[in-house]
């Protein structure tokens, strides 16, 4: 990516290397606590509820072209079963491993005259902000990476019933007797014929009570 817009030092997921400084093999580790930022995970399927703590170990290396930062984000994240629709919680782990570049240090960490000559490479690549680097990028790739698809309640979870929508872990025994649809017809013409049968044994012939009445 380009350079960064401006960053603020404020914000919990921009972290500061200038105590970390530019001699290769230096490094520092730092432990934080921040608030999950909107929308951590998968939207609309599982994910880290806005406000909720994240807590951070990261691990800052300076290197020749940057700042190699190595970590691991922790957080409880909240979704729906796919399977029973039931609320579901499951504690996360993601680890990551990112490069800051100066901007002002090629690939092979020289220093350039005018950095950012090489658009296409600058695309794919995070840059320090005077000594600062946002995390957040990073934390939303690593996270959404690291939280399942198709999340369930339980691996076994058997789901909800098709016909009425019933918890079937609520109820193992839970089914209902269906018809076979090539029978239907069939059966259906069975029942006329009982309630045929049902008005000849009710009733006499047809035209009897005309007779007895004349």
């Amino acid at each position: 990516m380009a350079l960064n817009a401006r960053l603020d030092h404020r914000n919990p997921l921009v972290f500061d290397t200038h105590e970390l400084g530019r001699r290769p093999g230096a490094l520092q580790r730092l432990n934080r606590t921040v608030d999950a930022p909107k929308d951590l995970g998968l939207q609309g399927v599982v994910g880290v509820p806005e406000g909720a703590p994240v807590e951070l170990e990261l691990r800052l290396e300076s290197v020749m072209e940057g700042v190699l930062v190595t970590g691991t984000a922790r957080a409880t994240a909240e979704g729906e079963c796919v399977r029973c629709l039931e609320p579901l919680e499951l504690e996360l782990a993601a680890d990551f491993q990112e490069m800051f570049s100066y901007p002002d240090a090629d690939d092979r960490g020289r220093v350039t005259a005018e950095p950012g000559d090489d658009a296409e490479d600058d695309e794919d690549r995070l840059f320090l902000e005077d000594g600062l680097f946002d995390l957040e990028p990073v934390l939303r790739d690593a996270v959404v990476l690291a939280l399942p698809m198709q999340p369930v309640c339980q691996e076994d979870c058997p789901g909800l019933c098709s016909e009425c929508g019933a918890r079937l872990a609520d109820d193992p025994e839970h089914h209902h007797n269906a018809v076979d649809i090539r029978w239907a017809a069939l059966q259906g013409l069975a029942d006329t014929m009982k309630d045929g049968e049902k008005d000849e044994m009710s009733g006499a012939e047809p035209g009897v009570d005309e007779k007895q009445e004349k």
